[in-house]
């Protein structure tokens, strides 16, 4: 390597070295604070925002509006709600996508290869076009207002994602380890439980946490089916029942809108090292 090489390939380093730690600041940033401008608001008097509407820092912070928000517009029973919704959404959709995804990853049937994107093929329908069959269906069923026929829907929707998404992380798994485990004895169904989930937890946080923040986030289903019985209602769309209201002060939307997020930041960094190692393994082919 000659001279002028070394120095453009050093010049390149140092310029990476410095612009590296300013491009992360510059998206923490630009992701921190809508966020933490949201939090500032909910803790400020309603008076002292229509005074100083500039001003970010409050002169006196103040939980009345989360009092309000909590009790007054009801988000402790939406906040119940959407908890029962997103972990029964959760719990029975890797109940299904874990047979679902072993069997497409390790058994051998007809279209095997093509049944994974016949699942995805489900995405290329927008919501909207389900939206109208579903309701009518649900009308006759007696499930309109119901969080059991919501439970369905979304089990429904992140269903066909979470088999693709294990089918990639169930095929890393080694086949050695599933043969040395029926040599032992074992059954498909307890090679599965006692061999493959142990080794998977990395992708059941990430595939879990997808359909937990479908559920917990979805809007238009929630107001198809809810909208007529308000203490079914779940957090996206109580918070929706603010932002359409002219008498709610933006102070206790803004507190609404903490109440909504909150709890997927907090799952969210909690499972962040289990969450990115199966975003990272179900993408690579073992």
């Amino acid at each position: 390597m000659s001279g002028g090489e070394m120095s453009r390939d050093r010049f390149e380093r140092g310029l990476l070295r410095v612009l590296k730690p300013l491009v992360i600041l510059v998206l923490f940033v630009m992701t921190a604070f809508p966020f933490l401008y949201m939090v500032m608001l909910s803790v400020r008097d309603i008076q002292e925002l229509i005074l100083e509407p500039g001003s970010l820092w409050p002169r006196a912070f103040t939980l009345d509006t989360y009092v309000d928000v909590l009790t007054r517009q009801g988000f402790l029973t939406f906040l119940r709600n959407s908890a029962i919704v997103a972990v029964a959404s959760v719990a029975c959709t890797l109940l299904i996508s874990i047979p679902g995804a072993y069997a497409v990853a390790r058994l051998r049937f007809f279209g095997r290869r093509q049944v994974h994107f016949l699942f995805l093929a489900v995405y290329l329908f927008p919501a909207i076009v389900l939206a109208i069959p579903l309701f009518v269906l649900f009308t006759m069923l007696g499930l309109r207002g119901s969080l059991l026929g919501l439970i369905a829907v979304y089990i429904a929707q992140t269903v066909p994602v979470t088999v693709y998404m294990l089918r990639n992380y169930f095929e890393t798994v080694p086949r050695s380890v599933e043969e040395a485990a029926a040599i032992d004895g074992c059954t498909r169904l307890s090679t599965i439980w006692r061999v493959v989930l142990p080794l998977s937890k990395p992708a059941l946080m990430a595939t879990g946490l997808y359909a937990f923040m479908i559920a917990w986030n979805e809007f238009l289903f929630a107001l198809l089916f809810l909208v007529d019985k308000r203490e079914s209602w779940t957090v996206s769309l109580g918070l929706s029942q603010l932002a359409g209201s002219i008498e709610v002060p933006t102070t206790v939307l803004m507190a609404g809108s903490v109440v909504l997020t909150l709890p997927i930041v907090i799952v969210f960094f909690a499972s962040e090292r289990l969450l990115t190692e199966g975003l990272t393994a179900g993408a690579e082919k073992g």
